[in-house]
């Protein structure tokens, strides 16, 4: 009698095991999906367009007009060289160019007048062509020696002084463009469900401990195949001047109802 209450009782406790069991993954998907749903994600702060300004002609630097970390405009010279050496060199173009044009007209005049041959007019005019391709050419060089900003913006590093010599392609400056900060980071896949660009959220800076609102701008073009995740780039929604590119923070997206 005592052994079949034992059978008994083993029975009852592996049904028990069993129906636990099936419940258990059950029970622990809710939680897990609530927490991947809801969990911060890491991003940083990066700027839209940044560039490395570079020498394009090997010269001394006579002025940085930006220091480390100041503001710039659009057009405006960042970085001047000592061009004393290509400026003799475009008027002595000029001037060989000169003599060209006079010596050409001389020629014209004349075979018009039947009275010089045909090879040598030819010759005063191929001379004035290589005059004016060097006079272009000089100009050019000439107009190399001061580098303008591709837009506005501010300088990230500060790689040379001034009366330093520089080669050709020579890094000068970092820049940025500070007026639009976007953040990237990686979202689970099946978030393509309902993650849009224009999807507007919250994105929380370490550094000045704010909360600031931002957008979806781009969907990565591809889902990575192991970790089932993919980029997305957002942008902050307005202009606040605390913020600079390196920060980061915690996105915060939230599936909506029946995600």
């Amino acid at each position: 009698m005592k052994a079949s209450f034992e059978w008994l009782l083993a029975v009852a406790a592996l049904c028990a095991a069993q129906g636990a069991g099936a419940a258990a993954p059950a029970a622990a998907a809710a939680p897990a999906r609530a927490a991947l749903e809801k969990q911060d994600i890491r991003a940083q702060l990066a700027p839209r367009r940044f560039t490395t300004v570079a020498a394009e002609i090997g010269a001394k630097v006579s002025r940085v007009a930006v220091a480390e970390g100041s503001a710039f405009r659009a057009g405006q010279v960042l970085v001047s060289f000592d061009c004393s050496l290509q400026q003799a060199q475009l008027q002595k173009a000029k001037a060989v160019l000169g003599a060209a044009e006079r010596t050409f007209s001389a020629n014209k005049r004349l075979d018009e007048l039947n009275s010089v041959g045909k090879v040598e007019l030819q010759a005063s005019e191929a001379e004035l062509g290589k005059a004016r391709a060097d006079v272009a050419a000089n100009t050019v060089l000439l107009s190399k020696c001061a580098i303008p900003a591709p837009f506005s913006g501010r300088v990230a590093e500060q790689k040379v002084r001034e009366q330093q010599y520089v080669q050709p392609g020579q890094a000068l400056l970092e820049i940025l463009d500070d007026s639009v900060l976007e953040l990237e980071f990686l979202v689970p896949s099946r978030w393509l469900a309902w993650v849009k660009p224009g999807y507007a959220f919250q994105v929380r800076i370490d550094e000045t401990g704010k909360t600031y609102p931002a957008k979806v701008q781009r969907i990565g073009a591809r889902v990575d195949p192991v970790s089932q995740s993919i980029k997305l780039s957002a942008a902050i929604d307005g202009r606040f001047p605390e913020l600079i590119a390196g920060m980061s923070g915690r996105v915060a997206l939230t599936a909506p109802a029946g995600q």
